[in-house]
């Protein structure tokens, strides 16, 4: 790990000093540990989650690789229609997850706040406008991204367009879920096929996202089977393969990749053992590199993440003989659409299918509807009996999240539902 770590300091420096040429060196770092994963797996983790890690980790490294292969995107950006043409959607907050393999994070907010971006935005998005502005991340053609569910989405396209040059389709995306309002979305849809045939010059199938549509459904249900199955057995995981199951579930869904990989998980996690400890349903962002949430979460026997909301966003059949329409509806009926009223609904039916022994929710720095809803879920959570522990932190920047107070809150909680308390956090 010492080689590693030295190559991680000196790509930093690098990126910090000749911005131009840490490019190459970044993809080279990415390609490197794409093959680290398939040739020497992490044996603390289930196989699946080991083909999960390296199937997102190519993905990124392989998009970066090809010029003309990949677009910018929020991750409710719909990739069935990217794919159709050829394309991989790369979601500008995990491109910024990945950056941070690096330790670029801190240096990336700095920079762009700088330039003048506000400090209250979300630091995944200043983490992205930093790499750009800085010149250590290389742009693509172009980009799609929707007003699903941050405000931050279009003023950061925006700022995008004006500074790097890379033109982005907005797709407006309504609260209400009635017919007028999927065929509006359903409408800026075939826009944008139309605009992908011109950029890409191939022509649109519709049969192709039919048949994307189809997998899509068929994943969607062996994801289902999964967690159902994760009720009952133990599946040792860490706390980032709940991050890489969401990236899987928003950049690649609707590929017959990721839908073998769900049909390999459920096969792997039957042949587990009963899993007799503490499930945890986790609300919003995952703080990957926090070490007191590793400590008790990763290839843990006691407290198990059985799901994530931000994975199970929407989770309903798509009518894939309408599939325009379909994605509308699956876009505007998404858990992080219209009022927290609405999330908190959906989020107490999920519970009452996952059964989970406790809900935590991280408030993630920047984000205002996660901080100013969790009360909602809170008293959700309380109609039902289920205790709740709000965390506030932040999903990326160290520097936002004070590790000793978290520890603190989340050891104060686990050995509340140890014993059997129902007060929430």
């Amino acid at each position: 790990m010492q080689i590693v770590d030295k190559y991680i300091d000196h790509v930093r420096g690098e990126a910090i000093r000749r911005p131009e040429k840490s490019w190459d060196k970044i993809l080279l770092g990415f390609k490197a540990n794409k093959w680290r994963m398939k040739l020497l797996p992490n044996k603390n983790i289930s196989e699946g989650y080991h083909r999960l890690e390296s199937m997102m980790m190519s993905l990124v490294a392989d998009s970066l690789s090809r010029e003309g292969s990949y677009v910018w995107g929020n991750i409710f950006a719909p990739c069935e229609l990217m794919q159709c043409f050829g394309l991989n959607t790369l979601s500008i907050e995990c491109l910024s997850c990945y950056m941070s393999g690096y330790h670029l994070e801190d240096y990336f907010i700095d920079y762009a706040q700088n330039m003048g971006i506000a400090p209250t935005l979300c630091s995944y998005h200043k983490t992205f406008v930093g790499g750009v502005e800085s010149g250590v991340v290389q742009k693509p053609e172009y980009g799609v991204t929707t007003s699903l569910s941050c405000d931050g989405n279009l003023n950061t396209f925006r700022y995008l367009e004006k500074k790097a040059n890379v033109p982005f389709t907005f797709l407006d995306v309504p609260y209400a879920s009635d017919r007028e309002s999927v065929a509006y979305l359903a409408d800026q849809l075939r826009d944008l096929a139309g605009e992908l045939e011109e950029r890409t010059g191939r022509r649109f199938e519709e049969e192709k996202l039919k048949d994307i549509l189809r997998t899509e459904n068929e994943t969607r249900r062996e994801l289902k089977r999964f967690f159902e199955y994760q009720k009952i057995y133990y599946y040792p995981g860490e706390l980032i393969s709940h991050l890489y199951m969401m990236m899987g579930m928003h950049l690649l869904i609707g590929t017959k990749e990721l839908l073998e990989l769900l049909r390999f998980m459920n096969e792997e996690i039957q042949k587990g053992p009963v899993f007799r400890g503490k499930k945890i349903l986790w609300i919003h962002l995952l703080p990957f590199y926090q070490e007191s949430l590793k400590e008790y979460f990763n290839s843990s026997q006691e407290y198990q993440i059985i799901a994530s909301d931000i994975i199970l966003d929407y989770m309903d059949e798509l009518d894939a003989e309408h599939p325009f329409e379909a994605l509308a509806g699956k876009i505007i009926r998404n858990l992080y659409n219209g009022s927290y009223a609405h999330k908190a609904e959906m989020i107490g039916r999920l519970a009452d299918e996952l059964h989970p022994d406790a809900v935590i929710h991280f408030c993630h720095w920047g984000c205002k509807q996660a901080s100013g809803g969790s009360i909602l879920l809170k008293e959700k959570m309380q109609e039902k009996g289920i205790p709740m522990l709000i965390l506030d932190g932040d999903g990326i920047d160290k520097r936002n999240s004070h590790d000793g107070q978290i520890k603190t809150r989340l050891e104060a909680f686990l050995e509340m539902i140890g014993t059997g308390g129902r007060e929430a956090c």
